[in-house]
């Protein structure tokens, strides 16, 4: 078995975190328990078997720097917690399009078009052979994520869409590499123990339960650029669909919901704080509220939920299957293509490991 080799689109936190993770588990024993991941070993593939073989920034800091070094670089704040080797992949520059907004140019120091031309991406990742490529870039990169989409149709590999652009869950799209006979996973990846899981595990205990919500909300502060990205509205219109659609879901009627990211506190840096706030009613219209805050480092978070997701898409394209993969997709991301409770999810993704579920 060759290793599976990956390509990302955005060098930013979540990028820092997933190839820092790479490193932190590759010497990581399959019969113990660790920290962050469903599986040492998923499938026939260990963490150690994922291999980082192109990069695409805008960064003029990251740019022309190795992927090692550029994961440390321009305003990533994510905490160091391993020691990455060189890895001879230089961060190339992608299009800018609209991954960069206007607010974020200076912070991102995106370079001049005048004097730097972007890459042709999809001749980049025929080049080294990519498996696939996860788009990390900013939200709201609506022309941007399309673009990758699309050059990863052109190169004939599989598509992870990180963000909350709706990709895997959208039917032309999901058309489009069914027809091309390759997988795609998606949409906005969702974290390990996040913000989205833990309302949605709320909900539905309260559901389960004959608890009758009356109204929730959610309410998020950090102070990493994914933050101070969506300090406009007119970023952040899919993810608050995202993440709203991921909890309400979890419910039969239709609930009054507020969620969405609410401010950006450059002193959190890669810490995200989150506020959620339940009320119901429960037997004998008697009431009840719950009020859970949660603390976390941000990328991190997210990056042992890729990282499965990485190798189910590698399981995916060794069985050719093509198209949306609706186990793993459920499982990992707030807007897949289907959309069941997650214990479902983790059951399907068990079930297509072992080759009883298809996708």
């Amino acid at each position: 078995m060759r290793k599976i080799r990956v390509a990302i689109a955005g060098v930013g936190n979540c990028a820092s975190a997933l190839v820092q993770g790479v490193y932190y588990y590759q010497d990581a024993k399959e019969d113990e328990m660790v920290p962050g991941l469903m599986h040492v070993k998923f499938g026939p593939y260990h963490v150690s078997d994922i291999e980082f073989v192109a990069a695409f920034d805008v960064d003029t800091r990251k740019i022309g720097k190795d992927l090692s070094e550029a994961i440390f670089s321009g305003k990533n704040c994510v905490p160091k917690f391993a020691e990455v080797p060189k890895l001879d992949v230089e961060v190339l520059p992608g299009p800018i399009l609209d991954g960069a907004a206007p607010h974020m140019k200076d912070p991102f120091k995106v370079y001049d078009e005048n004097n730097m031309k972007p890459v042709d991406v999809s001749e980049v990742l025929k080049e080294v052979k990519a498996d696939m490529l996860i788009n990390y870039l900013p939200v709201g990169s609506y022309e941007g994520t399309r673009y990758y989409a699309r050059e990863c149709l052109d190169a004939g590999i599989a598509f992870i869409n990180a963000i909350p652009e709706f990709i895997a869950s959208d039917p032309e799209w999901a058309k489009k590499f069914e027809e091309k006979g390759i997988p795609i996973a998606g949409d906005d990846i969702k974290s390990q123990i996040g913000a989205t899981i833990l309302h949605r595990t709320l909900v539905r205990l309260l559901v389960d339960r004959g608890v009758k919500i009356d109204e929730t909300y959610q309410l998020n502060i950090g102070g990493n650029t994914d933050f101070l990205n969506m300090t406009v509205e007119e970023r952040l219109k899919t993810k608050r669909v995202s993440k709203t659609e991921a909890v309400t879901s979890m419910a039969p009627y239709p609930i009054p919901t507020r969620i969405g990211p609410s401010d950006y506190v450059e002193f959190l840096g890669d810490t995200k704080i989150c506020y959620i706030w339940i009320k119901g009613r429960k037997f004998g219209d008697m009431p009840v509220t719950i009020e859970a805050k949660l603390v976390v480092q941000d990328s991190p978070n997210s990056a042992g939920t890729i990282i499965d997701v990485i190798r189910a898409v590698k399981i995916a394209l060794d069985r050719k299957i093509a198209g949306p993969l609706i186990s793993i997709s459920a499982y990992a991301f707030k807007h897949p293509p289907v959309q069941v409770p997650d214990p479902v999810a983790k059951e399907w993704v068990e079930e297509f490991i072992q080759g009883k579920r298809e996708r």
